[in-house]
């Protein structure tokens, strides 16, 4: 992430990758004001064993296309929501790539997605990751069903006799 500030964001991309068994970091990288360490990051990521980079940043938030400059790693961008703007520039700064420098990017805020998006990416290749993906789709389901039978249960209960 862009700054410490973000964490309140992007704790939820963190949680969903433990809760998925994927080992992963979480760093605080500016684009703006720790150029050399973005570099030397973004360079040595697929090094280092990354299979994929989460980037959450507000405002300018060139964090996550200046990461998608620097490795063949898929970047997913989360756009941070800041007090100007609702998250809009953000959003559109991540979003608006020039061609041949691909970020994936999800709505703002959007950090539980974009953990989500990097284990089905992951799981693209690890058959273990995919089988917990597919068992968290069918309990997301169940989830669903339930809400439904208690809605309904609750409007019986609310209908006049």
């Amino acid at each position: 992430m862009g700054s410490d500030s973000d964490w309140r964001v992007m704790h939820e991309a963190s949680a969903v990758l433990t809760e998925f068994g994927i080992p992963h970091e979480v760093e605080v990288v500016s684009a703006h004001r720790t150029p050399d360490k973005l570099i030397s990051y973004g360079r040595e990521a697929r090094s280092r064993g990354l299979k994929a980079i989460v980037a959450g940043a507000g405002g300018a938030a060139h964090l996550p296309g200046m990461l998608a400059s620097l490795t063949a790693l898929p970047v997913i961008g989360v756009p941070v929501q800041l007090k100007t703007l609702d998250g809009l520039d953000s959003l559109l700064s991540i979003v608006q790539m020039p061609a041949g420098i691909p970020v994936a990017t999800v709505s703002i805020n959007g950090a539980k997605n974009a953990g989500l998006l990097a284990a089905r990416v992951i799981g693209a290749a690890d058959a273990e990751i995919a089988d917990r993906i597919e068992a968290y789709a069918r309990d997301l389901e169940k989830q669903v069903e339930e809400k439904n039978v208690r809605l309904k249960a609750s409007l019986s209960e609310d209908a006049p006799s």
